[in-house]
This record gives C-alpha cells, sequence and structure tokens, in this order.
C-alpha cells in the first residue's frame, strides 16, 4: 500500500510540475507575442511642457490622430509627476527632479487626464511608456525627511547630489527599503493606469539586480517594454531591459557631419555591435533626444545637410528608430530645459520624409528590430566615402547607399542586381555592375 502510496504521490507531483512548466512556457509565449509590436516600431519622445501652448496632457490628446498618421508606435512620455521647488533650476524646474513618484504633476493635468491619454492612446494602437527616475529624486521629496537613510550622505553625514546636478539628491541603493518602496511605485503605474513600460533615465547608475527583480514584478502584471538610458551596460539587457540607446551611433554620426570620423568608424561600430549583442538586444537609433536638443543643439546646428542621411540610416540600420517631439516638422531651435518653449507645428516636406520612413520601417520585415527583423551585410562600394548595407529577410531586401560627405561621389554596387523599387518613389530601376553617382550628403533606398 505504502508503495502505491508513494508512486501516486510521485505521479501527482510530475503532474503540477507539468502544468506549472507548460504554464510558464504560456506565460513566456503569451509575453512574446504581446511583444511583436515592437518588430517594426517606431518611438516618440513627448515633451508635455513644450507640445503645446496650454502644456497639459488634455491639450496633447489632441495631437494623438497626427501621430497616429505620422506611423509611431509607442508614445515615451517625459517624467509626469510633480516637480520638486527645492532647489529648483530655473522657474519651472527639471522634469527629472521628481517630488511625488506617485501623483501627476497638476501643472499637466490630473490622474484621470492621464488615464484618459492611455486609454486613448491603445484605442488607437499606441503603446505607452513613462520616463522613470531611478536614481534620484527632489530634495523636497516627503521621503528625504521620512527617511534619510535611503539617501546618499557624504563622510559627515550630508545628503548628496549625483554631479552637479543639485537640484536632486542621490538614492542610497544600499538600502533595501528604498528599493522595494521603488519597485511599489514602479506597479503603481502599471497596476492602476495600464501603462506599457518605462524609459529608464540613467539607468547604468542603478544596479542591474535591481533592475532584474523590478522587471520581473512588472511582468507578472503584464509584459512590459523597458529602455535604458544607458549604451555602456550590458549586463542592462540580458534580463531587464529590452532596449538601450545608440550612443555611441549617434556621436559617430555627429563627427562623420562636422568631417571628423568617416565611414571607416562607422564599419568598425557594427563590426563591434555584431559580436557585442544578442538578437534580441535592440540599438534605439536617433538624431536628437531632449538632451541633444537642449545642451548640445539641434539637428541643423550639429549634422546641417548631413541630417537627412542619417535620419534614413537610424530608420534603416539594425535597432529601433526615434523621433524626439517637434523633430518630425523640422523642429530648429533648442528647447528650454527648465522654462516654458513651445514648439510651433507646421507641416512641411520634412513631415512627409518622416511620414514615408515610418511606412518604410512598418511595411517592411527586413528593417525589423534585431529579433525579428532581416541580417545586416555592409555592401563594398570601392568608395571610402559611401556607406552602403543591406538588411535582408526571407523574400525582402533594402539596399541604402548613402554619400557621407559634403561633395559629389561616384560608386559602384558589384553584389547589387536585379529589379529594384526605388524608395520612395516606387519606380523601377534595373541595378548592374555599373558606377554611379551620389550628390552631397544624398542616399538612395533600394527594396526588392
Amino acid at each position: 500500500m505504502k508503495k502505491v502510496l508513494v508512486l501516486l504521490s510521485m505521479i501527482i507531483a510530475f503532474t503540477t510540475i507539468s502544468c506549472d512548466n507548460a504554464k510558464t512556457e504560456k506565460e513566456n509565449s503569451a509575453a512574446a507575442v504581446q511583444k511583436e509590436y515592437i518588430k517594426g516600431a517606431t518611438i516618440y519622445e513627448v515633451n508635455i511642457r513644450q507640445f503645446t501652448e496650454e502644456g497639459t496632457i488634455n491639450a496633447f490628446v489632441k495631437h494623438l490622430p497626427r501621430l497616429k498618421e505620422l506611423g509611431v508606435d509607442i508614445l515615451w512620455l517625459m517624467p509626469i509627476q510633480p516637480i520638486g521647488e527645492l532647489n529648483r533650476k530655473g522657474s519651472m524646474g527639471s522634469y527629472y527632479s521628481v517630488k511625488d513618484y506617485f501623483a501627476v504633476n497638476p501643472e499637466f493635468g490630473t490622474k484621470k487626464d492621464f488615464q484618459t491619454l492611455v486609454d486613448k492612446a491603445h484605442e488607437m494602437g499606441f503603446k505607452v511608456i513613462l520616463d522613470w527616475v531611478a536614481n534620484h529624486s527632489a530634495w523636497d521629496n516627503a521621503n528625504v525627511k521620512l527617511h534619510p537613510e535611503w539617501y546618499t550622505a557624504d563622510s559627515a553625514g550630508n545628503l548628496v547630489s549625483p554631479f552637479d546636478w543639485t537640484d536632486v539628491v542621490d538614492f542610497n541603493y544600499d538600502n533595501n527599503d528604498m528599493r522595494a518602496h521603488m519597485i511599489q511605485a514602479l506597479k503603481y503605474w502599471v497596476n492602476e493606469f495600464d501603462i506599457d513600460g518605462y524609459r529608464c533615465d540613467v539607468a547604468g547608475m542603478v544596479p542591474v539586480d535591481f533592475w532584474n527583480n523590478a522587471v520581473n514584478e512588472l511582468n507578472k502584471i503584464k509584459p512590459v517594454f523597458m529602455l535604458a538610458e544607458d549604451e555602456g551596460n550590458i549586463e542592462l539587457l540580458k534580463e531587464a531591459f529590452d532596449m538601450h540607446y545608440g550612443w555611441e551611433l549617434h556621436h559617430i554620426m555627429n563627427e562623420i557631419a562636422k568631417g571628423e570620423q568617416s565611414v571607416k568608424e562607422l564599419k568598425a561600430y557594427f563590426a563591434k555591435c555584431d559580436t557585442l549583442y544578442e538578437d534580441d538586444d535592440i540599438k534605439m537609433n536617433f538624431i536628437t533626444n531632449h538632451d541633444e536638443n537642449s545642451w548640445n543643439g539641434t539637428v541643423n546646428e550639429r549634422m546641417g545637410n548631413a541630417a537627412e542621411a542619417f535620419a534614413v540610416m537610424a530608420f534603416t540600420v539594425p535597432g529601433m528608430p526615434l523621433i524626439y517631439s517637434g523633430q518630425e516638422d523640422g523642429l530648429d531651435k533648442r528647447l528650454k530645459f527648465f522654462e516654458k518653449d513651445i514648439i510651433e507645428w507646421e507641416e512641411n516636406s520634412t513631415t512627409a520624409f518622416y511620414k514615408n520612413l515610418t511606412k518604410l520601417k512598418e511595411s517592411n520585415i527586413a528593417l525589423g528590430t534585431p529579433k525579428f527583423g532581416g541580417s545586416f551585410e555592409i555592401i563594398e562600394t570601392q568608395n571610402e566615402s559611401v556607406f552602403a548595407y543591406k538588411r535582408v529577410k526571407d523574400d525582402n531586401e533594402v539596399v541604402v547607399i548613402i554619400n557621407l560627405s559634403d561633395k559629389e561621389q561616384k560608386y559602384s554596387l558589384a553584389t547589387i542586381s536585379g529589379e529594384y523599387t526605388i524608395y520612395p518613389s516606387n519606380n523601377k530601376e534595373q541595378m548592374k555592375d555599373a558606377e554611379y553617382t551620389l550628390p552631397a550628403w544624398k542616399y538612395r533606398v533600394l527594396i526588392k
């Protein structure tokens, strides 16, 4: 009888384990399916303060149809929490000085307004991620007085700011209670408002094990999309984060535009990426963002006539392209960071340019993010100023040729032949082993 009971117990235990494993596989599969939206996605950074004259969530909601037409898929909202007043910079302060992690900045609106935004965005097919400031808080965050041990102190016991960010105070991640509180806050916005993930400010300055634990908890609620403002720590991509910044590529672009680097540095960069990253690691490629625009210059200041060529590159190399508020209409001023500074909207040829790029990205699986998209192969052009590459996925092929110089260049593509559709005209052209010409900073995109 004992043998029968033992055997019965073993069968029950095995069945339970099998069911648990099946459940885990099913959950992982569901997570993978829900994240398929990233495969041809474009991410858009929303600066609520500067987006409209009102600078409110409700005023921004009116732009959702326009952004849908633009072709973006993921809305990244810069921090929406109340901004600290103690040691504030400028008259309005930095979005990244968070006074209350569980509240909405009253200058932007209410929690009800935010819920309306998320609901309408979801109805229209967008995903919504929030900017999250985990490394530091405002000096007048209630926890500074309630839990000073949650913050970093110097040898004299004085709380400190990271770097010269004097409007914020540094968190102490050696404190487990602080960690638990931050995870609770992260879960709050997913639970209460059904947001789809986070862009995490200076993610590399926060311990990797914290992010791993936090994202594990978030994924129990729903599969979340996580973007790290970091490029140096690959460990962040192994478990917690889907995507990180393509800072190095961005800096190479800027240097090439100034004539201080060349195709040689691009080739070395992509060769390095090929050895460092896995298929599910995503680079966010960009020619501008809120930091670049406010502190380092507009697209025109940094790239001049090379801007469109580098935008094409950002949309067609492996990764996910970013559009920053106003970029799609040719924003040509540095938006003030601590003050009100409205974006002036006016559709023009730049708008059409980005609509074409998002459509190209979305419609051709070869240009998908690494896990879903095509291979990446650099093509020899017989010209050190012309950078060419192709993306291939099944029967889809996209060839990109870019003149990365301020002079007309001749090139050849010995390995490319057959009929291609020329983007964005949809004209057909028979490619062959011949010499071609590209004007300064111009590009060609061929689709088969």
